[in-house]
């Protein structure tokens, strides 16, 4: 039997509108950074072009998440944000660290070949 392992990608920044607006905020001051968020995002609010289209060529299932959103179980597995925590049913774990996210150097592709080979 195959065991299916769940990955959550966990953002260096909070969720909602108040959020979204800090983080863009710090971003463009310098004070913020999320290579999380630069893969998936870049500038573009609703989601980078690149980032979809990885997905849609991808097997790979990311769920993602802000730090205000994750479960204290998932913040507990990753040592530092960003990161990418997986499920086999035995508990989380760190699947991927924040050094890990970062030296995807922003490409979509290569995070979801990296998730893919775990």
């Amino acid at each position: 039997m195959v065991r299916r392992v769940r990955l959550v990608g966990i953002y260096d920044a909070d969720g909602g509108l108040a959020g979204e607006f800090r983080y863009a905020f710090g971003k463009l001051t310098g004070r913020s950074k999320c290579a999380l968020c630069d893969i998936t995002h870049g500038w573009n609010p609703l989601g980078s072009r690149e980032w979809k289209q990885a997905c849609a060529a991808s097997p790979v299932e990311l769920e993602l998440v802000h730090r205000d959103e994750a479960t204290a179980s998932q913040l507990a597995a990753a040592t530092k944000l960003p990161a990418v925590v997986a499920d086999d049913g035995e508990g989380w774990s760190e699947a991927m660290t924040a050094a890990d996210i970062e030296a995807c150097a922003g490409s979509p592709y290569r995070l979801l070949e990296l998730l893919r080979t775990l």
